[in-house]
């Protein structure tokens, strides 16, 4: 039975190219680039142009203003407690309530340890609400942190808005965005539309680069202070052996990634929609989280109401298909995303929900599969779910009471 990967927002392939150009550096050129002696001078100028090209692709940025990293939670985490620790003055920052936890929970951290922070709602279709945004905003702000692209939902949010607000209030205030799901899939030009941003994260193994590779955009005269110290390397932005052949691959990688953009938009989009009308058109009590926002082409995340996740995934990889669930109890947990929690999906379809995220690999005939074999695992798990009538295919019982007007 052939593996149908569908959960590229999780991880992705190493692409074939960007394995091609990792493996020298593994045999012939393993020299440490530190190293003073001849041997050492080739991986230490591939590291120069793999800067080079990263810069390049993100808008022809000054290549000094990229830092390698093992990973965008390492990135994320580097922007935040950097720019904390270098402005110790401003003490409130401001966030959403549906950021990866490598921000959400630096922010719960930050305040514990003091600062002051605002996260952000979002509605119903997971947007945030500029109203609040410019609101929110107080003279002792010190950074706006908001992802460009979320990972559960796909949801895009508007940056270059949000960062002309924020240095038309107060140049000082920096802007940090975590742009992981967001490289290769919609244009980032921090030239262009993305020039008031002052940081911007992401990782390879979302763009079909390896696990443990990420980098860090710092804009010049950011004030921030190293996260990782104990040796000189990336300028003394970094401590740490340069990983040669995973940062030659992160190049690559943003080279196919920007070159591939458009296929994106058009032909992964395609698919995505095609899967996405089937399943609604199959499914009865389905809804799509995100709908009628602005989403990454790829990503497709599904309330189906009355089963629970875990259920659901266990039956999808039995029939070959790898998905993930909004549901964080594959991980041990029986608490719902917090993503969901904020977008306020209802209790009946919270456990029951199921991101699709598509590639540049995916085909024809993996939609067609995903479309023939998921409405068969929902049905059959809604003749076993006490929140299913199975004779009037219909949930089987009502919402429970909301606080939305006060009890008089």
């Amino acid at each position: 039975m052939r593996t149908i990967y569908a959960d590229n927002n999780a991880t992705t392939a190493i692409a074939p190219e960007v394995l091609a150009v990792m493996q020298p550096y593994f045999t012939a050129e393993y020299f440490n680039p530190s190293s003073m002696y001849e041997a050492a001078r080739f991986p230490a100028k591939a590291i120069q142009q793999a800067r080079e090209t990263v810069a390049r692709c993100l808008g022809g940025v000054d290549p000094e203003q990229i830092l390698f990293t093992g990973s965008a939670t390492e990135s994320n985490n580097t922007a935040l407690f950097g720019t904390v620790q270098a402005n110790l003055g401003r003490r409130h920052i401001i966030s959403t309530a549906v950021e990866h936890p490598s921000v959400w929970e630096v922010c719960k951290e930050l305040k514990r340890r003091g600062l002051e922070v605002t996260f952000l709602p979002v509605n119903r279709r997971g947007e945030l609400e500029l109203d609040e945004f410019v609101r929110a905003l107080r003279t002792d702000t010190l950074l706006v942190s908001i992802m460009l692209a979320n990972n559960e939902t796909g949801v895009i949010f508007p940056l270059e808005r949000i960062a002309r607000i924020v240095k038309e209030t107060n140049p000082e205030i920096l802007v940090h965005t975590d742009a992981t799901q967001a490289i290769g899939k919609i244009p980032v030009d921090l030239q262009g539309n993305l020039k008031e941003v002052d940081l911007l994260s992401f990782s390879g193994h979302k763009i079909h680069a390896p696990k443990g590779v990420g980098a860090l955009f710092v804009r010049r005269g950011t004030r921030w202070r190293p996260f990782m110290i104990g040796g000189h390397q990336e300028k003394g932005r970094r401590a740490g052996t340069e990983n040669v052949p995973y940062i030659v691959g992160l190049a690559k990688a943003c080279e196919l990634a920007v070159a591939t953009v458009d296929d994106e938009q058009t032909w992964v989009r395609a698919l995505r929609d095609q899967l996405q009308k089937a399943l609604e058109d199959r499914i009865p009590a389905l809804e799509v989280n995100g709908k009628g926002a602005e989403r990454l082409p790829n990503t497709l995340n599904l309330a189906i109401h009355g089963i629970e996740g875990e259920a659901m995934l266990y039956e999808l990889s039995r029939a070959g298909i790898c998905a993930s669930s909004g549901s964080a109890c594959t991980s041990g947990s029986l608490d719902p995303s917090h993503v969901l929690q904020a977008m306020q999906i209802p209790f009946t379809a919270i456990h029951g929900s199921l991101r699709i995220s598509l590639s540049r690999y995916s085909t024809e005939e993996d939609v067609q599969r995903i479309i023939e074999v998921l409405p068969k695992i929902v049905a059959n798990l809604r003749k076993i779910s006490p929140y299913w009538d199975d004779v009037r295919n219909c949930l089987s019982i009502d919402p429970p009471p909301t606080n939305d007007h006060p009890a008089g």
